[in-house]
């Protein structure tokens, strides 16, 4: 039996730009938002998303990376009991609800920070964080220095190698399984982790629930070094992520079948048998529909995301066509309030939902887009064919991202007579072993090989 990870399909909220939650948290009171986050799940079942990607959900100071507590929910979106009630309304709807793991560093107003700038050497918290100093100072004018991720200051980083503070996360981690029930965790700035903490995390969560995933933020490197049987489940892929978007804008499926060749192809591929987690935008990064020159590439893009080797992320609103660019280092533009009422009496962007969830109906449908092995059939500039093969079935795809209808002949990978294509259901015969279509432009086709054994 494959744990659930291995076929999820991914909704990303970012839940306090989502429900429009002020921008700093300095209220005494707690405001209930979640009622607003909870409308969202019904919704996140009709795409076909099976696990939702929340956060950051703690309370913090202002963007919710610099925690202030990781045992209570953010003031500004609810309580412990709010955030329960969404965990066990998800697991209803058989999704299950993965949150941020901020472990590389706090805010200034977490306990062991402040009691550092109040007692100074004196301290019994001074090695919780890296580079304590208190020859130096800092922007803040704190009387000492210390190591800040990457010269942001208001985010200090922990030291992961003490001892204290490795076994104070891990219970902070127990706490959430045991009080939410939560299903996985999203590792922010992974790359900045020890290897270590990582193996010793995987440990203590398979412990806690054996099928419980681990996926970290990554965006160089080796992702075998973060993703393997030791340590984290997935990464983000922000290799695939760039492709998906320039190799429409420039016309140039070259981009993206070189990333997945050297990524997973059978023969070869470098993270073959790994499950890379696949985004086409997210809370980091501009929306999909404003990097797009042309609007009508989101449907190859998101066929693509869906078909290729990994597990796929639908960002909230993206699904509606929203835009959002960043404004300098503001990331406000990506992470906007959304009302989902408001989007469906607006009917945005129609065509676009039904193609989202036409496409999780059939990755859900046919195990080989989660489990087959990625074959190249066929590739030029603005054509590109593969199929995802188990044993001796096959599902092929074929995409085209020019403003013209594509004649093309396919060969498929294994033997069959006939082919079922899976958003019509319309069945034709094969021409000496290959597809022949009329590929129409900005278009994508999916089908099922049939044999006459079956």
């Amino acid at each position: 039996m494959n744990d659930w990870y291995e076929e999820a399909v991914f909704y990303h909220m970012y839940p306090l730009g989502m429900t429009g939650a002020p921008k700093c948290n300095t209220q005494e009171e707690v405001i209930h938002r979640f009622d607003r986050l909870m409308e969202w799940i019904p919704h996140i079942k009709e795409i076909g998303c099976n696990a939702i990607y929340i956060g950051p959900l703690f309370e913090s100071s202002t963007h919710g990376y610099d925690t202030k507590d990781y045992r209570i929910v953010d003031r500004r979106l609810g309580d412990n009991e709010d955030f329960k009630k969404f965990v066990k309304k998800a697991h209803e709807q058989k999704i299950r609800v993965i949150v941020d793991g901020v472990f590389n560093h706090t805010g200034r107003e977490f306990f062991a920070f402040q009691d550092i700038q109040k007692n100074r050497e004196h301290s019994a918290y001074c090695n919780w964080y890296k580079g304590i100093n208190f020859g130096w100072n800092t922007p803040y004018n704190d009387g000492f220095g210390y190591e800040a991720w990457r010269n942001c200051f208001e985010l200090v980083n922990l030291n992961l190698n003490e001892r204290v503070v490795r076994d104070y996360l891990f219970d902070v981690i127990r706490f959430w399984i045991h009080e939410f029930d939560i299903d996985g965790i999203r590792l922010d700035c992974a790359d900045c982790l020890p290897f270590d903490f990582m193996k010793e995390m995987r440990t203590v969560t398979t412990q806690e629930k054996q099928d419980f995933w681990l996926m970290g933020e990554v965006i160089h490197g080796d992702y075998a070094r973060w993703a393997n049987e030791e340590m984290l489940h997935s990464v983000t892929n922000y290799e695939l992520h760039k492709g998906l978007y320039s190799g429409h804008n420039d016309h140039n499926y070259f981009e993206i079948a070189h990333t997945i060749r050297r990524q997973f192809d059978e023969n070869g591929g470098i993270y073959r048998g790994r499950k890379l987690y696949s985004f086409v935008d997210n809370h980091d990064v501009d929306r999909i529909y404003s990097k797009l020159n042309e609007k009508r590439q989101i449907f190859p893009v998101h066929t693509l995301l869906y078909t290729l080797p990994g597990i796929p992320s639908v960002y909230y609103g993206s699904e509606f066509g929203i835009e959002g660019k960043k404004e300098g280092g503001n990331d406000d533009p990506l992470r906007p309030e959304v009302d989902l009422d408001t989007l469906k009496k607006q009917n945005a962007n129609p065509e676009l939902i039904r193609w989202i969830s036409q496409l999780g109906q059939i990755k859900a449908q046919n195990k080989e887009l989660s489990f087959g092995k990625y074959r190249e059939l066929l590739l030029t500039n603005r054509q590109y064919a593969f199929a995802r093969v188990m044993d001796e079935d096959a599902v092929v795809i074929a995409v085209n991202n020019d403003e013209k209808e594509a004649d093309l002949w396919i060969p498929v990978p294994v033997g069959a007579q006939r082919c079922r294509d899976l958003v019509t259901q319309e069945e034709m015969n094969l021409e000496n072993g290959k597809i022949h279509l009329q590929l129409p432009a900005f278009g994508s086709k999916i089908w099922r090989l049939l044999r006459e054994d079956r």
